[in-house]
């Protein structure tokens, strides 16, 4: 079943030109702060926004739910195009419907992008809520869809949960995101440690690691050629 095709249009208005405008950091971080949000802080996201800002009109596959203001960043940092796939909502209705066992067959023919096409891949948590055949089936499509020195950046917590909940991650600015909790028809299925996380991704290199005071570990991956080179 291939991505929401309107969701998928949308993302193309925010191809956006030109560099980031003003930064607004403290106004955005001061309205979190008067709302229930969570403000918590990111290491790996700037090392991402950096390893894109020298590309010309980068192409970005966000793997979570539609966020206007996150469109809007990207769009203004990076001057690139995005596509919204959000794989939340695909989990959500597989065990909805009592059948969460085809998510490896369903990944495996999720995305109609071409090979190497994109230039970065946002997961946020994705993997928390995969059991380990879903997971290595959605990590095989993502490093085939990776450019070669494309960069992959993912958060995997640390500690079990057993709230059933998504997170949708708002970014603040570079250093902060904004988490805002909405239900799940699902928990967390696993706690990967750091040399599953690297197994499952056997095509690509670790760029940059930060084990976070959170209970998350950031993780950004980079396709080396010889990876590209293979396929």
């Amino acid at each position: 079943m291939p991505g929401d095709g309107a969701t998928r249009a949308l993302s193309d208005f925010f191809s956006f030109l030109g560099p980031r405008r003003t930064t607004e950091e403290e106004t955005t971080l001061a309205g979190a702060a008067a709302s229930n949000e969570s403000v918590l802080p990111t290491k790996a996201l700037h090392k991402f926004l950096s390893s894109l800002a020298s590309r010309s009109s980068p192409v970005l596959l966000d793997l979570g739910p539609v966020v206007g203001s996150n469109l809007t960043f990207f769009g203004e940092q990076l001057g690139c195009k995005i596509f919204i796939e959000d794989l939340f909502r695909n989990v959500n209705d597989h065990v909805q419907q009592g059948h969460p066992d085809a998510l490896p067959g369903f990944f495996s023919t999720r995305f109609p992008q071409a090979d190497g096409s994109i230039d970065g891949i946002l997961c946020w948590d994705i993997f928390d809520y995969l059991d380990r055949r879903a997971a290595q089936a959605l990590a095989r499509e993502l490093t085939r869809l990776l450019k070669v020195d494309g960069v992959l950046i993912g958060f995997f917590a640390t500690v079990a949960a057993q709230e059933a909940r998504y997170t949708k991650f708002v970014i603040a600015d570079g250093m902060n995101l904004r988490r805002r909790p909405y239900p799940a028809a699902r928990s967390k299925q696993q706690v990967l440690l750091n040399r599953d996380i690297i197994k499952l991704f056997e095509g690509l290199l670790v760029s940059e690691s930060f084990l976070l005071k959170t209970n998350v570990r950031e993780i950004l991956f980079r396709k080396p050629a010889y990876v590209g080179e293979k396929r």
